[in-house]
Formats: C-alpha cells, structure tokens, sequence
C-alpha cells in the first residue's frame, strides 16, 4: 500500500482541515472544508450518537452538496461549533442558495469528553468560537493527536486523540479517512503497547511493532477503564473521503464499509454507549471507470485509512496537566 504524500485526508485534492483547541477544558474542534462545496453521506453504528443535520445527507433529501462537516468535543454543548463555522462560510459568500438568502449546510458530530479533568465551569457556550477558529486555521497541514477534536478523547486504557491517513489505490483515486478516536474499547491489543491496527500498517506509521503474539488480558483492559473514567463517556467519530466522482447513493455505502475501520481499530467497538459516526466525501474529481468495483475498492480502502488513523489518533497524543490516563509514548516509554 502507498500512502498519499502527508499520509492525511488532505491529500484528496480540494479538502482543507482545520483544528482549534482550548487546553484549560480539555477540549477542541476540527472542521473539513474544501475549495467548493462537496457531496456526503452518513452512516451511524452507535447507540449513544450526536449530531446535527445528518437527515440531509440521505440520497432522497433536496441539498446534493454540502459545505463543511464538523467534528467537535463537548457532548452536546459541541454541536454549537457548526454554528460558528456556518457564521464564518457565511461571511465568505459560502452555502445554498435561496433567492437572496444563502445557507452554509455545515453537518457535524460530536464526542463526550466532559469527565477528563479540564474545566467545564463557563460561562458561555465556547464551541462557536471553536467552530469560527477552525475554519480559519485551515489548510492541507494539521496537527494529529492532541489537537482539535482529540484535544479531550481517551480510550479504554490511554489518552485518544485526533488521527489520520490516506491511501492511493489503483485506478488513480486517493482515499483519506480523518477521525476523533474516543472509543469505549481498547486501541491496543488488550493491556499491551501493539495496536489492534498493525495488520494494516503503511511503514513504520504508529511505531512498527507489528501483532502482540501472546495471550491477551481483556478482563485488564477493562478494570483500567473502569479505575479511571466512567465508561460509558465515549464514541468515535470519523469522516472518510475521496477524489472519486460518487453518488450520495454510494457515499452511503462507502460510509458503511468504512465502519469496518472502526472495529479493526479498536476493540469493542459499535457499543451502546459508543455513538459511532461516520460521514464519507466525495469532491467528484476523478470519474468512476468501474462502478461496482471501484466503489468495493474505495470502501475497503477508506476502512483501511480509518483504522490507521485510529492508532495514530493514540501515538501521537500528548501528555498535559491533570491526565487522567496516560499516554501511549508515557505508558511505553517511546
């Protein structure tokens, strides 16, 4: 497999994402826009999800384009960080178009990270302004694991974070897959340093270190959580793109294959107390020369991306103050 070159969802021609944080909350933002407005579908496998203006993305509704997607921290206070990335396309001329009036279509999903320790006490909701921050900030270069929407994400038993990955695949297509790993379920094989990833691993990406060849602890995995945080204070949320000319129709497909990339990445996964989401993109620049096929290789591709990017969501995270879990470079020393 060959990974696009900054092995990110930008590398799909056309998208941009941009991360905003606020480190004293623990907590943050990321936006996925592009140079003109884009088709998306959805697909959710969680019990526990949240999101706003997701009905508009199935294949019957009126809007074939939308113009960003959101994903944020906060529960349900993040669903606000939309409304500040819709003030800002807004203010660019950006959205439908009604007569006079003009609607940025800006969907978006959140994870909980309200018990890690950062401080919730304010005053005013802050994810508008996160939402407006992140727009600003974006670009084909963003930062993975303690950034944006992972500012606040923990796992079963480490710190989460922000992740992404990229593929090109015969046919001349890229695939890139950018997600908030905040999962109920373990990133790593059981209580040990090898993620649950490798088998797909592009290099030496999240460290190289291959399949834990033992037996695995489980019942450990899941007592550390448990010691830690409450656990049904998760979900992972996701979005999968790529260059190829696809209809809502196979975007709703493509977003179902890839929830494959979920359960590869972390175990368990599509809990009850998980809202796993995820919302696939087409910027329509490369046309289908094979329908069927090519959207089976795209699907499997983009599952591959998002599993990766789970672990990398992990290895890249960073420690801060008042942690309640620990990170995988603390946890095994690399």
């Amino acid at each position: 497999m060959r990974t696009g070159p900054r092995n990110l969802i930008t590398d799909v021609e056309g998208l941009l994402v941009g991360n905003a944080e606020d480190y004293r909350i623990k907590t943050g933002t990321t936006v996925l826009v592009a140079d003109r407005p884009f088709r998306a579908s959805v697909d959710v496998m969680g019990g526990s999800p949240g999101a706003r203006e997701t009905e508009l993305l199935a294949p019957d509704k009126l809007v074939e384009d939308i113009d960003a997607l959101v994903l944020s921290g906060g529960s349900a206070f993040g669903l606000d960080a939309a409304s500040g990335v819709t003030d800002g396309l807004r203010k660019l001329g950006r959205g439908f178009r009604v007569e006079k009036a003009t609607v940025p279509i800006v969907p978006g999903a959140i994870i909980f990270d309200l018990l890690n320790e950062g401080d919730k006490d304010w005053d005013e909701n802050p994810y508008r302004d996160l939402g407006r921050q992140a727009l600003a900030a974006a670009g084909r270069d963003f930062a993975l694991g303690t950034a944006g929407a992972g500012v606040g994400a923990l796992t079963a038993n480490l710190k989460g974070g922000l992740g992404s990955a990229s593929l090109q695949i015969p046919g001349g297509y890229t695939v890139g897959a950018l997600v908030a790993a905040n999962p109920t379920g373990s990133v790593t094989m059981g209580d040990t340093r090898h993620f649950w990833a490798a088998p797909f691993e592009v290099g030496d990406e999240f460290g190289g270190l291959g399949c834990f060849s033992g037996p695995l602890d489980f019942a450990q995995t899941a007592r550390s959580k448990r010691d830690w945080v409450n656990p049904i204070a998760n979900t992972t949320i996701a979005i999968v793109a790529t260059d190829a000319d696809l209809t809502k129709a196979q975007l709703k497909r493509l977003a179902v294959a890839a929830q494959d990339g979920i359960a590869r990445g972390a175990s368990p996964s599509h809990t009850q107390v998980d809202g796993d989401l995820i919302f696939s993109v087409s910027t329509g620049a490369r046309a289908l020369d094979n329908p069927i096929a090519n959207v089976m290789h795209i699907g499997h591709a983009a599952a591959v991306c998002l599993a990766r990017a789970m672990a990398r969501a992990v290895y890249l995270a960073s420690p801060a103050p008042r942690d309640v879990v620990p990170t995988w470079r603390e946890r095994w020393g690399r």
